[in-house]
C-alpha cells in the first residue's frame, strides 16, 4: 500500500507515553506471564524484497500451470477484463473491509448497492444480499432460508455438484434439517420420483436444483418449478451466472431463491478461492435471507446516500438465537463481479455465454468422433458435457504434455469436459486430435 509508513521507535515510545505506559511490558501488564512468549518467536532473519522475491519465484516454478484449460466442474476459466483487477486493486477498495460505521463508508455502501442491484437484474429476483463465501455456502444458506418448524426437510437433486451437496448436509445437521436426494434420470431430475416425493412428504422444505446442472446440462426447470410448488414447496436454484446471459432467468421460470458461484464473474482461478456466493430471493423471503442488505436513500439535505437496509444482528452477537453464522459478505469479490458485469455489459455477457456454449457443442461433436461419445445425448447442455472414456488417465497425460488440462474424470470411464471463451479452435482441435491418436 502505498500510504503505508510504518511507525519509528521514537512514534512508539511517543503513543506509550500518551496512554502512560512506560514501556511494551507495561502496556502489556494485564496479560499473564505464562501467556507471553520469554524468547522470542522461532523466526528465521528477515530478508530482502530480491531475496523474498527470488524464494516465491522458485516456490511459484513447482507449480503446473496449464495454457489451455478444458477442466470446470465449478471453477472456470473466463476472461477478466483489464478494468476489473485495475478498479478493484486501487487502495480505497482493496483496504475496505466491510462497513461496521456504515454512514460513513458511504463508498463501500454503495458498491454493494451496485452489485445487489446487477445480481437482481442478473436472476430477475426482488432482493439480493452483500454476497456470501461461496456457492456452496450460499446454497446451505438458501436452504436454511426455506425451512421452519413444520418443514424442515431439504430435497436436493442428485444432478447438484456433490461438493454442494456435502457443505448442505454439514449445515443442516447442526440445525436439525433432513436432507434428501431426488434421483437423475438420463444425467437430469427424475421429475416423476420429485414429484412422488414430495406429495409423500408435508415436512418438505424446498427442493434444490444446479441450473445448468453439475454434467451441464440445462434441466427442464419450468417442468420442476411446476412440480415444486403444487406440492407448496419453496423451488431453489443454483445456478451459473455466465449461463443467464442466455437462458431463461430463475424469475421468469419461478423461483423462490436463488443462489450461486460468482467465480465466473471477473474472479479468474485461484486455487479455490476466495470465491463469490451469491443469494437472492424474492420479497417474500427478504426477511428470512442471511447477511445484510445495502439500500438507496437521501439525507437530510435531499442528497442520495446509502445505508446498512436491514441485517440479521443476533449473526453478530447474539450466537444462540442466530439463524446463521454468517457475519460478513465477500465486499471485494463483489465489486469485481460489479466491475465486471458493467465491462461487459449484458450484451457482452450474452455474447461470452453464446461463445461458451457453441465451442462447447464443436468440441463435444469433434470427440464423438474420436471415440468419446457423449453419454447422455439426449440432453441439452450449456458448456460442460460429460462423455465415455475407455482410458481417462492416458488421454489426460497425454493432453498434459501438450500443455492442456484436459476433464475431469468422474469415473473409471467418464470424463466431464468444459469449454469457455478463452479456448480456440486451434486448441480444441488438439484435443480431438489426441484422443483419436491415444484411443486408436
Amino acid at each position: 500500500m502505498g500510504t503505508f509508513i510504518p511507525n519509528t521507535k521514537k512514534e512508539q515510545q511517543e503513543m506509550l507515553h500518551e496512554i502512560s505506559c512506560r514501556d511494551w511490558d507495561d502496556l502489556f501488564r494485564d496479560i499473564p506471564q505464562e501467556a507471553r512468549i520469554k524468547d522470542g518467536l522461532n523466526l528465521s532473519d528477515g530478508k530482502s524484497e530480491m531475496e523474498v522475491t527470488r524464494i516465491m519465484e522458485r516456490t511459484a516454478a513447482k507449480n503446473t500451470v496449464f495454457p489451455t484449460i478444458f477442466r470446470g466442474a465449478g471453477a472456470y476459466n473466463h476472461y477478466v477484463p483489464a478494468a476489473v483487477n485495475a478498479i478493484a486493486g486501487k487502495e480505497e477498495f482493496l483496504t475496505a473491509y466491510t462497513p461496521y460505521q456504515a454512514e460513513i463508508s458511504q463508498g463501500i455502501l454503495q458498491s454493494i448497492f451496485e452489485y445487489q442491484t446487477m445480481i437482481c437484474e442478473l436472476t430477475g429476483m426482488d432482493v439480493s444480499n452483500a454476497s456470501l463465501y461461496d456457492g456452496a455456502s450460499a446454497a446451505a444458506e438458501a436452504c436454511a432460508m426455506s425451512a421452519d418448524r413444520k418443514r424442515s426437510v431439504i430435497y436436493v437433486s442428485e444432478t447438484v455438484d456433490p461438493r454442494i451437496l456435502r457443505v448442505i448436509q454439514t449445515y443442516s445437521f447442526g440445525r436439525e434439517m433432513d436432507v434428501k436426494t431426488v434421483p437423475a434420470a438420463d444425467g437430469a431430475t427424475d421429475l416423476k420420483a420429485l414429484k412422488d416425493m414430495l406429495t409423500a412428504d408435508p415436512a418438505s422444505a424446498c427442493f434444490l436444483m444446479q441450473y445448468p446442472n453439475y454434467y451441464g446440462i440445462i434441466e427442464n426447470a419450468d417442468a420442476i418449478s411446476e412440480i415444486v410448488h403444487s406440492c407448496k414447496t419453496q423451488l431453489i436454484m443454483s445456478v451459473n451466472p455466465i449461463a443467464l446471459g442466455i437462458l431463461k432467468t430463475p424469475g421468469e421460470i419461478g423461483a423462490d431463491i436463488v443462489c450461486g458461484e460468482g467465480q465466473p464473474l471477473g474472479l479468474g482461478l485461484a486455487y479455490g478461492g476466495p470465491y463469490l456466493g451469491i443469494l437472492a430471493a424474492t420479497k417474500k423471503n427478504m426477511r428470512k435471507m442471511v447477511g445484510r442488505y445495502v439500500g438507496e436513500t437521501v439525507d437530510s439535505q435531499g442528497k442520495r446516500g446509502y445505508v446498512l437496509t436491514l441485517q440479521a444482528r443476533e449473526q453478530h452477537i447474539r450466537r444462540e438465537k442466530a439463524s446463521s453464522n454468517v457475519c460478513s459478505n465477500e465486499a471485494l469479490c463483489a465489486l469485481k463481479a460489479s466491475v465486471y458485469l458493467s465491462a461487459v455489459g449484458p450484451a457482452g455477457l450474452k455474447k461470452a455465454a453464446q461463445l461458451c456454449t457453441s465451442k462447447a457443442h464443436y468440441l463435444a461433436e469433434g470427440l464423438a468422433e474420436a471415440g468419446l461419445p457423449l453419454v447422455y445425448s439426449s440432453q441439452p447442455f450449456f458448456h460442460e458435457f460429460l462423455t465415455e472414456c475407455k482410458d481417462p488417465s492416458a488421454l489426460l497425460s497425454a493432453l498434459q504434455d501438450r500443455g492442456i488440462l484436459g476433464g475431469l474424470t468422474v469415473s473409471d470411464h467418464e470424463l466431464l469436459w468444459c469449454t469457455t471463451e478463452l479456448n480456440t479452435k486451434e486448441e480444441m482441435d488438439t484435443v480431438i486430435k489426441t484422443a483419436k491418436e491415444v484411443l486408436a
